[in-house]
């Protein structure tokens, strides 16, 4: 059993103050309350822990590699692209394992208790097969395992080039297999999910309506049972037309027309919508999956924020890229976009709670419930994922309740004020450091210097 006390936590009851939670053997709360012994560990401060809902972790070693621009005046998405295809070329399993391994890390350090890691990079150079198809699966779950990171494992499946069906090319192939061939992929990394620790999960993750076809997307969809299923939607501009020239409708619309998208449902982006398809994706019961920090540095657009959540859109939010990691930074990056395009301030604040509070409770459920993971908050029963912050510092300066989440988000600093993080009850995270850290580093900086710097 471990102990801690908070002077104040925001638990499932609302904000409270002067409270121990105790946390079993199993990894979840066991209790909230008044206990008779001394606890382990004090905090300032703890709110849940919530979950990166998408993530490609290979991508982090891209940071900083991608922003000059070409010959093309219109560098976008697709030159981006481009450039990540030629990065793949370089990766080992090696580099894989010791890329995620310092994701992870840094996700946690971040506030993160677990991520939903978007896997889609299965093979080696040129397409060729490793006799494990779960191989590059493997490296990531043993990363997670190192870093102590709760995991939601996510096989992409991706076996076209476009709604035309054309065959993979280039950095593709690294990606690509056919409805039978993933059907093993599934099947060997739910293996290596059922070893790993108990609040591991495993969903599936038909890539997008451009890299699936319509009956391998059925075929997933049942394959994936009563699991989450995750898939990028409405990104990009040019994907829409293609969607829709070859589908006959917009990405949104045809998904919504053609699937009974709920509650397993995991949308990523969808920054490309009407504001009815905004509507009927609300009412749907699905997460849309938001990842304002990639979406911006990516160009992708502006997600219709206040219309969804005005018809009570469920969302959580994602690193997706990895080119910086920031729980309260992506939250700011939401709420600024709002701002900025309505030119409004308090965009998405709901009657009664202040903006920073109607995203975080919006992110910690919507996050669970994509990951398909008992957490999200802090009460009885469900796993500790929990954060421990600071509030005696320049930043927060000793503020309580929703004005203390206020200035975690919008004062730039949350992440200096993190002191401690558990996820489903390993303490991971204690006095702003990883307690692997070092090692971790370590291999990530030979990869680094393994790895050309020059795209």
């Amino acid at each position: 059993m471990q102990i801690l006390h908070a002077q104040q936590a925001l638990t499932a009851a609302g904000w409270q103050d002067d409270i121990t939670i105790s946390i079993g053997s199993d990894g979840r709360i066991a209790a909230i309350g008044p206990i008779d012994q001394p606890p382990d560990t004090r905090v300032d401060l703890v709110l849940p822990a919530p979950v990166n809902l998408h993530s490609h972790s290979f991508q982090r070693a891209m940071a900083g590699l991608t922003e000059r621009r070409g010959d093309d005046p219109t560098d976008s998405f697709w030159t981006w692209r481009k450039l990540m295809y030629r990065f793949l070329d370089q990766l080992t399993p090696d580099h894989v394992e010791a890329i995620a391994a310092m994701v992870f890390v840094e996700m946690l350090e971040a506030g993160y208790g677990a991520v939903g890691e978007f896997h889609y990079l299965h093979h080696g150079p040129g397409g060729v097969a490793y006799d494990n198809p779960a191989e590059l699966a493997a490296r990531v779950a043993t990363a997670a395992g190192q870093a102590g990171i709760g995991l939601t494992l996510l096989p992409v499946l991706y076996h076209q080039g476009g709604c035309d069906g054309r065959a993979l090319g280039g950095g593709q192939q690294r990606f690509g297999n056919g409805p039978e061939a993933y059907a093993r992929l599934h099947d060997a990394s739910a293996r290596i999910i059922s070893d790993g620790p108990s609040d591991w999960t495993i969903g599936v993750a038909p890539h997008s309506l451009r890299a699936v076809s319509p009956a391998a997307l059925s075929d997933v969809v049942e394959m994936g049972a009563n699991g989450p299923i995750h898939m990028h939607l409405a990104e990009q501009i040019a994907e829409v037309e293609d969607v829709q020239a070859h589908l006959g409708a917009r990405p949104a619309g045809w998904l919504l027309s053609n699937h009974d998208v709920d509650d397993r449902w995991c949308l990523i982006h969808a920054t490309q919508m009407t504001p009815q398809e905004t509507a009927d994706l609300a009412k749907s019961g699905a997460v849309v999956g938001l990842c304002p920090i990639t979406e911006s540095n990516l160009g992708d657009g502006i997600f219709n924020g206040t219309a969804y959540l005005s018809k009570g859109g469920s969302f959580g939010v994602g690193s997706d890229s990895n080119v910086h990691i920031g729980l309260f930074e992506e939250l700011a990056t939401l709420e600024y976009s709002q701002r900025l395009r309505d030119r409004s301030r308090a965009a998405m604040a709901l009657p009664g709670k202040s903006v920073g509070r109607t995203l975080f409770d919006r992110l910690a459920h919507g996050g669970s419930q994509a990951a398909g993971r008992d957490s999200g908050t802090l009460a009885v029963g469900q796993l500790a994922d929990i954060v421990g912050l600071s509030t005696n510092n320049p930043w927060v300066c000793g503020r309580r309740g929703d004005t203390a989440l206020d200035s975690l988000i919008f004062a730039g600093h949350g992440r200096d004020c993190i002191t401690d993080v558990w996820s489903a009850g390993r303490h991971v995270v204690q006095d702003g450091r990883h307690l692997k850290r070092d090692a971790v580093e370590r291999a990530f900086m030979a990869t680094m210097a393994d790895l050309s710097g020059d795209l």
